[in-house]
């Protein structure tokens, strides 16, 4: 029976296994610290915008306001699917190890960069534009991109088993 509960709980590939309960632990974890910093975020340019601080609603500095927006939305939404994914990845096979990890990895990766990059992009930026800062945002949504496919690619799978 153990052997049995081993093979549910590991995955074995090239580089040694992987602990899917332990990996579902740290995407939750992630999510929710992520979630609570990005609300807290929310609620900071909430508090900007009722004490109608100049520096932050002011019409020079409209790409301020517009970039640490996205940066709290595109956070608060990538913490969500931090979570989500942490809850469905038992219930999707993930072709291998390997997919498991680098879908992990992604999304890691995606809910750093876009959101700090949109962020940077507002604390420094140029004549209405958005500083380098928000060069971060592509190479997120590309591993973004990655790891929903590989998920969708892992439920159409998982959903075509016979039972």
């Amino acid at each position: 029976m153990s052997n049995k509960k081993q093979r549910s709980d590991q995955l074995t590939g090239p580089g040694g296994d992987i602990d899917v309960h332990m990996l579902c632990r740290r995407h939750q974890i992630f999510g929710w610290w992520s979630l609570l910093v990005y609300l807290s975020l929310g609620i900071v340019l909430e508090s900007l915008h009722g004490f109608k601080l100049g520096w932050y609603l002011g019409v020079d500095v409209e790409t301020r306001r517009f970039m640490w927006t996205l940066a709290h939305a595109h956070g608060s939404l990538l913490a969500l699917i931090q979570i989500a994914f942490s809850n469905s990845v038992s219930n999707f096979s993930l072709a291998s190890q390997r997919s498991l990890s680098l879908t992990s990895l992604c999304l890691v990766g995606a809910s750093i960069l876009m959101p700090a990059g949109f962020f940077l992009g507002g604390v420094f930026f140029y004549s209405g534009d958005p500083g380098l800062g928000v060069l971060l945002v592509p190479p997120g949504a590309m591993l973004l991109l990655v790891a929903v496919f590989s998920i969708a690619m892992a439920a159409t799978r998982s959903s075509q088993k016979p039972s």
